[in-house]
């Protein structure tokens, strides 16, 4: 059974401004800066126009670094391919996210939404995770799922601190 959670950024910004941080390069690159502080990423591919953005991440995580549940299932380093995109600007703006492993044995998924707020606007994003194994499959769903709230916790930090220093200049 697959579980689920949610994580909604709060910006003091308009939707506007977040979603012209999306359209840059330089602003993911900055994301993938402060991740590679936890272990080696990068940019596989991006792509901004009026229809959108279209990303494609590469995560690396030393197989030392993942808890002994998941060193269990996992022999190797785990290298996550997260494709994320956002539909053209509007009233309210929707994405989408996989995250995907090798032979892993599982799934990730997600939908995101930026809309308007009544003091800036909010990114929510919707996570659903499924493990298939037997017993330790909630526990590994589990910690997916916290461990992606700390790095959306992350990106929003980011993203405050990108904002902060178009809108100081």
């Amino acid at each position: 059974m697959a579980r689920r959670i949610d994580y909604s950024a709060r910006y003091r910004y308009t939707p506007e401004q977040v979603y012209s941080a999306l359209m840059q390069r330089a602003y993911w690159e900055e994301i993938v800066e402060e991740m590679r502080k936890f272990s080696p990423n990068h940019i596989e591919s991006f792509k901004a126009d009026e229809s959108g953005v279209e990303l494609v991440f590469h995560h690396i995580l030393p197989r030392e670094m993942l808890p002994e549940i998941a060193q269990v299932v996992m022999r190797k380093d785990m290298v996550i391919t997260r494709k994320q995109s956002f539909g053209p600007f509007g009233e309210e703006v929707t994405g989408k996210y996989e995250a995907s492993v090798p032979a892993g044995p599982g799934s990730l998924t997600g939908t995101m939404r930026l809309f308007s707020t009544d003091t800036g606007c909010t990114l929510r994003t919707s996570s659903e995770a499924k493990v298939y194994i037997p017993g330790v499959g909630p526990k590994l769903e589990q910690m997916m799922l916290v461990n992606l709230i700390d790095l959306f916790r992350g990106e929003a930090e980011v993203t405050v601190r990108w904002l902060d220093k178009l809108t100081a200049g």
